[in-house]
């Protein structure tokens, strides 16, 4: 069976958060420690991105600075959504000696270095970031043109962890393993780089996906700290209804965000239906299986009137069958939700493929005999490597052959046993 990699260590247990809400302990969710990493050690500077307003306020005060100065640091961050300044030295507001003790006191981007490779003809950018620890996180922005009534829309989605502990088979990223969690500023400052190419093509961000590395319940102090920073009109700006927030199903972490009553989209990667099945694509089901994991998501619902996206990659043969779609069917009728019928991308260390279209739409169609809304969603940036994980599993090399053998065939044994225990 799929083996799951240990947890993000923030979700352990207790910690204070920025609203004083305390992050509970998740019970049995998968444990260990992250994989020790080598080369530079992480730069202890906060992250300015990651500063709620009043710390950068109490920091010019303590040294007998206006007002103002927090003030001009945060209008250089910020700069209106437009992605904002890069180092210190952009800040000519500021004297220059003042502008030495922030650079020594704090950084203006926590991204050491990014890598861009478009894809798609321009409309997809797929994003490798290197962070101060020489730890790799991933962003993809995506640009939608205008059609009929729908506007244009510029799209980034963004990583909350670096690696991820789920492990999910089909997803570069759960082979990397889980590295650490992400700081605030880091996750932030993946959307001011989005913000900054699109400033220079003349364009503006609509929307911010957290459905890139890592499992963002997993790392939800962080998270929610990011989510405050890009949704605060004196900050980013960016309208919480704009923001999007993935898990693969983390209850206890649903039912915290459904006490916050908080007014992102709540996405769950689904997959499957059936709980034998789900086990093998989501161990993290294994914990939470499925039907709790969609009651906590009804009840989300419920109580924030916020519709709840269900994200479901479609595997040639393994969870796209009538019967599948039917399990689903069942499983979500008369829930406030919308379904993403995502065909899989390709990943080297599986033997799956694509559902073909004529399956796909057959499941659409089962769906949508229950009044489930669905949505089937186009693949970007294959040529680019854009879907998670793919692109920093390059950098890390390939594994040996036998390695991906072996992996493969215990993906089709699990697979298969799965599918015999439910009957497909």
């Amino acid at each position: 069976m799929t083996r799951v990699r240990p947890r993000s260590p923030s979700a352990a247990g207790p910690r204070a958060t920025m609203r004083g809400v305390t992050d509970a302990p998740t019970p049995d969710a998968p444990s260990g420690t992250p994989r020790p990493t080598t080369g530079p050690i992480r730069d202890p500077r906060p992250g300015l991105s990651g500063l709620e307003p009043d710390v950068l306020a109490a920091w010019f005060a303590a040294r007998s600075q206006p007002a103002y100065r927090g003030r001009q640091v945060a209008d250089a961050i910020w700069a209106g959504g437009s992605g904002g300044a890069r180092t210190g030295a952009e800040v000519r507001t500021l004297p220059a000696a003042l502008r030495g003790e922030v650079d020594a006191a704090f950084r203006f981007d926590t991204l050491t270095a990014t890598e861009v490779r478009p894809g798609d003809g321009g409309q997809t950018e797929k994003a490798l970031h290197r962070l101060s620890d020489g730890a790799l996180v991933e962003s993809v922005l995506m640009h939608y043109p205008a059609r009929g009534a729908n506007r244009q829309r510029d799209t980034v989605c963004i990583s909350s962890q670096a690696g991820c502990a789920v492990g999910c088979p089909f997803c570069a990223t759960g082979e990397l393993g889980f590295t650490r969690d992400l700081e605030t500023a880091e996750i932030v400052d993946q959307v001011r780089a989005a913000a900054r190419r699109l400033t220079a093509a003349g364009r503006r961000l609509t929307n911010v996906v957290f459905m890139g590395m890592g499992e963002p319940l997993l790392n939800l102090d962080r998270v929610l700290e990011a989510v405050t920073a890009l949704s605060d009109p004196h900050r980013f700006g960016l309208g919480a209804r704009h923001i999007t927030v993935s898990t693969s199903g983390v209850v206890p972490g649903i039912r915290r965000l459904t006490a916050l009553g908080p007014q992102f989209t709540l996405a769950v990667s689904l997959h499957a239906a059936r709980d034998p099945l789900r086990d093998v694509l989501v161990p993290l089901n294994r914990r939470w299986p499925v039907a709790e994991v969609v009651a906590a998501a009804r009840d989300h619902a419920e109580v924030t009137g916020r519709r709840i996206s269900y994200e479901v990659t479609l595997i040639d043969g393994v969870n796209d069958t009538p019967a599948d779609a039917a399990a689903m069917a069942d499983l979500l009728r008369g829930d406030l939700c919308h379904v993403n019928l995502i065909p899989m991308n390709p990943v080297a260390h599986t033997p799956w493929r694509a559902s073909p279209m004529d399956r796909i739409e057959g499941f659409a169609a089962r769906l949508r005999q229950d009044r489930i809304a669905v949505t089937i969603r186009r693949n970007r940036g294959q040529e680019i490597g854009a879907a998670c994980g793919q692109l920093a599993a390059e950098r890390a090399g390939e594994p040996a052959a036998p390695v991906v053998a072996r992996r493969r065939e215990l993906l089709v044994r699990d697979s298969t046993a799965a599918l015999r225990a439910v009957g497909g």
